[in-house]
């Protein structure tokens, strides 16, 4: 027993025992349906006409036998039951009822139509069976069918990928040219959201029947020819697609400047596609599909499905394995395991409704007991790797794998990228356990069709038209003019506009050619306008591809159609003529002032002499005198401040002060009229007649614009009564509008755009002037239909131009230089100054001379105060009162003061010239020669009127002892 060879002889007789003993209960279990092996019966639903659905049948076979072959004899044995749906919904929805009727399985897989699976899908949920399938269809949704797992990518899983070419391209506009069925128009709306994202316009979508035939799919691809688009994205099925391609090449659409785009499911399904159309029609095409990992299993694999399948189908040619027959192996791998977590007890069947009525099929289904636990088993699993790649399946849907980017290039395809949720484009992708890392951003070398490696800019001129049609406007020869030959019949565009569009073109980095469409608003008898030519390029008619002129960029005008960046900056202002030179009128030194500040200066003038005159008519000779003297003096004197050649001598301390303030005020009004009358004298010839577009308005003038301008719906909006609009087209109907003026037939001001203006003022610049507000304006700018891929192209080659020395050259060539024209930037004008300006020196000079005036008659009241106490009348008072004021003060005639003897008293005689008598009493004192009554204002002057003699008789004595007035 020792013996080495026996010990292998023992062992190997063991094993091969054990091996015979599970062969022959396996093949026991396999030919009697009544052993103890627990079985789950599940349908199979596949067009089996079809490649894809033979693919896929050789795949679940596959992998049903390799899940027995890798479990243990009691396992769950999966019994499937394949059913040909034979292209037909009915026969997909019969073989449906008859699964779950009859052998009544407990899943089915398929079928592979959307419509198909569709209506299956119904009875899933009413039976409670899981249906997996592998239709890509978006409009099935997991979310409204809880029985429903996809077993396939939908084909909106896609769409950002294929955004991420057109993207990495610039391409600003597609078009889509899909089969009309659930499959083709399935994808539309997601495909059309991803490339909204990325700025990018479906222009048109082209669908071909499945029942077209070659002639129909020509002249769709005829139609496609004529449009600007060349980026085709084309959502077919192979058998179409073959014959969509050969036609292409047929009309030519399969040269260099064209791009084609291939989905997912045609370019996974390329190898069922004739070798010999891929070689002649399908060269330089674009493809994406989902990528799968190479891997010694995956080549295993299909080296086996490549065997099984050619014992299935001897006859029919080799079909390669693709990612539907791979898919299918991992879902049904996971149905299995799923299966086998369920338990390895007995499986039930439906559980059939109970009715004694007669049922129809539907009624008669039943409902399945396992059903809801298989789908909570699979509605969250994962095969890690399985033979596609990472197989998830999260909430029933089966989540997506990278995107690779294929180039058709021979008989097969070279693949020149890869696309991923979280990194977009590269160029290679290396799978590093969960993390995809990218080593660059861009795609490989792309042999696009005709053998170019020329990127497609994506566009060209439709084969309808090989010419731009560029609509033109007639305006100011400066700016745009259209001339025909008259022998040619060739029109000939020129101006600033034209010269501009031309080296526009020139800085494409493409060809454009382009022909002039005239345009007649200045010339035409009917009131077309700007609006009118924009719109053109908008009709259903479309007479131009687009518009140069002129144009002002407008909001109301973007909303149909696409501007360029502005080749001209611009704004609205208004010209108006100049008024006639004043300083030949023999009045002009009057108009420094306004009539209200002259009034009030003179008032001032004549104010502060009185108050002077006040002030120093008692104490001082010069202001003392007859009433026409001192009337003379209080005008001379006062206005002699003006130039300061006043001579009289002022006394008065609060005479001084007035002075002092008025002499400022004064000053301060002689500078401003000197300052004020020399503007006048060398600017006024730049005064409008107007300097705010109101005066307009009330005035009722009328106004002026440009023909066929939408100045006229500016003015409109600014109140402008629009009976008072006159529109005119040349720079000599301004001039001759203007000169006349609103009363002779013409207008009170040209309202218009900046450009058009400095024109007009270069040109009669010494009779005009820009007034009022700038209005502010967009500028000129270049129309095309909207979504145009010329826009974005032609506005690049405008900055070119701007930034360069082209356009100072084409703005020299036909605006020329200003040199000879004062530059009027503003008002260049002189106005006269107001009473406003100065209400403060006004007002500081008033209160100065009014408060010393105030001063002076209290202080003169006081000092008079015996007067106002008699008891006689106001009026008398007040009499008395201008009698003592009108008195004059001496200070050499002053009351003197004699020694007097023992008690003797001093009388004295007032001389008044009223007729009263004064009593003094004979103890009043007197005071002294030396001392001075004062009164304040002066330099303190006896007291006027009283005198004595030197004995103290009284002058004039009369016998009653009373003092008599002289």
């Amino acid at each position: 027993m020792h013996n080495p060879r026996c010990r292998f002889l023992i062992i190997f007789i063991q094993l091969v025992s054990i091996i015979s003993f599970c062969h022959y209960v396996t093949g026991i279990r396999g030919e009697d349906n009544n052993t103890s092996a627990v079985k789950m019966d599940v349908g199979i639903i596949l067009d089996l006409e079809t490649e894809v659905g033979k693919v896929v049948q050789i795949s679940i076979l596959l992998a049903l036998a390799d899940y027995h072959a890798n479990t243990s004899c009691g396992a769950i044995r999966i019994v499937p039951h394949i059913r040909d749906s034979k292209k037909d919904d009915v026969e997909a929805a019969s073989a449906a009822i008859y699964l779950l009727k009859d052998v009544q399985v407990q899943a089915i897989f398929g079928p592979q139509m959307s419509t198909q699976t569709d209506f299956v899908i119904d009875l899933g949920n009413r039976v409670k069976v899981p249906i997996i399938s592998p239709a890509t269809s978006p409009l099935l949704t997991v979310k409204e069918n809880p029985f429903f797992i996809r077993g396939a990518l939908p084909s909106s899983s896609q769409t950002k990928a294929i955004a991420a070419i057109v993207k990495n391209y610039n391409w600003r506009e597609v078009v889509v040219i899909y089969e009309e069925s659930p499959y083709g128009t399935g994808i539309l709306p997601y495909l059309t959201d991803a490339l909204l994202e990325i700025n990018t316009l479906v222009s048109y979508r082209s669908v071909i029947s499945l029942s077209a035939n070659d002639d129909e799919i020509l002249k769709e691809l005829y139609n496609l020819n004529t449009k600007q688009t060349r980026v085709f994205i084309v959502h077919l099925q192979p058998y179409l697609a073959s014959r969509l391609f050969l036609k292409a090449k047929e009309a030519g659409m399969m040269s260099s400047g064209y791009a084609w785009i291939m989905t997912d499911v045609l370019t996974s399904l390329l190898d069922s596609v004739d070798h010999s159309v891929i070689e002649s029609s399908m060269q330089g095409v674009l493809g994406i599909k989902s990528y799968v990992p190479r891997s010694n299993e995956f080549d295993m694999f299909t080296k086996r499905w490549r065997k099984r399948f050619r014992e299935e189908y001897p006859d029919m040619d080799q079909v390669e394995l693709n990612v539907f027959g791979l898919w299918a192996y991992d879902i049904i791998t996971l149905l299995a395991e799923a299966v086998e977590k369920v338990g390895t007890t007995a499986i039930p069947k439906l559980k059939k409704p109970d009715t004694r009525e007669n049922l129809t099929d539907l009624d008669a289904l039943g409902t399945s007991e396992v059903g809801s636990l298989l789908i909570d088993s699979m509605q969250n699993t994962e095969l890690k790797p399985g033979l596609s790649g990472d197989f998830r399946i999260v909430d029933r849907e089966l989540q997506p794998s990278p995107y690779q980017i294929v180039n058709i290039i021979g008989k097969g395809e070279k693949i020149v990228g890869f696309w991923t949720e979280k990194d977009g484009i590269s160029h290679k992708l290396k799978m590093n356990g969960k993390t995809a890392k990218t080593n660059n951003k861009q795609l490989g070398v792309i042999i696009w069709p005709g053998e170019s490696t020329i990127v497609p800019r994506g566009w060209e001129i439709p084969t309808s038209g090989k010419k731009l049609r560029v609509g033109v406007p007639d305006g100011l020869e400066q700016f745009v003019q259209v001339k025909i030959d008259p022998t040619t019949q060739e029109v000939n565009a020129t101006g600033f506009v034209p010269d501009v569009f031309k080296e526009v073109i020139l800085s494409l980095p493409y060809a454009v050619t382009y022909e002039f469409i005239p345009f007649p608003i200045a010339h035409s008898r009917t009131s077309k306008s700007y609006d009118d030519l924009v719109r053109k390029i908008t009709s259903k008619v479309k007479e131009y591809d687009a518009v140069v002129g002129d144009v002002t960029i407008l909001a109301s005008r973007s909303e149909y159609a696409d501007f360029t960046l502005p080749y001209l900056q611009s704004s609205i202002s208004a010209v108006v003529p100049l008024r006639n030179d004043d300083r030949k009128n023999a009045w002009i030194f009057l108009k420094p002032l306004k009539a209200e500040l002259w009034i009030a200066t003179g008032a001032f003038f004549i104010f502060i002499g009185f108050v002077v005159w006040v002030l120093e008519h008692r104490v001082n000779k010069d202001f003392r005198g007859p009433k026409r003297k001192q009337i003379g003096m209080i005008f001379w004197f006062s206005f002699s401040t003006l130039v300061f050649a006043h001579k009289e001598k002022i006394t008065s301390n609060l005479s001084r002060f007035v002075l002092i303030v008025w002499v400022f005020v004064v000053l301060v009004l002689t500078s401003s009229y000197t300052a004020s009358l020399t503007s006048m004298l060398t600017v006024q010839q730049l005064q409008p007649t107007i300097t705010d577009l109101n005066d307009l308005i009330k005035n009722g003038e009328y106004v002026g614009y440009k023909k066929g301008s939408f100045v006229k719906d500016v003015l409109t909006r600014m109140k402008f009564d629009s009976s008072k609009f006159r529109s005119y087209s040349t720079l000599e109907e301004y001039n001759d509008a203007l000169s006349r003026g609103s009363k002779n037939g013409g207008v009170g001001a040209i309202v218009d755009e900046l450009p058009y203006l400095r024109l007009l003022l270069n040109k009669y610049c010494r009779k005009y002037i820009m007034v009022g507000q700038t209005y502010n304006a967009a500028g000129f700018g270049f129309a095309f239909p909207k979504g145009s891929p010329l826009v974005p192209d032609v506005s690049r080659a405008i900055l070119k131009v701007i930034e360069g020395e082209t356009m100072n050259n084409i703005i020299q060539k036909w605006f020329g230089n200003e040199t000879d024209c004062p530059k009027q930037d503003g008002m260049a004008t002189a106005s006269s100054l107001t009473f406003d300006s100065f209400k403060g020196l006004f007002l500081i000079a008033g209160v100065s001379a009014g408060s010393a005036l105030l001063l002076f008659f209290l202080i003169f009241l006081y000092q008079n105060r015996e007067i106002l106490a008699t008891d006689d009348s106001i009026g008398k008072k007040l009499c008395a009162i201008a009698k003592v004021f009108d008195l004059k003060r001496d200070d050499s005639n002053s009351m003197s003061k004699k020694p007097s003897e023992g008690n003797e008293s001093l009388t004295a005689t007032v001389f008044a010239e009223s007729d009263a008598s004064i009593e003094l009493s004979p103890n009043l004192p007197l005071q002294s020669p030396e001392i001075g009554i004062s009164d304040g204002l002066g330099e303190s002057p006896a007291s006027e009127g009283f005198s004595t003699t030197e004995t103290g008789t009284p002058v004039h004595e009369t016998m009653s002892g009373t003092i008599e007035e002289r």
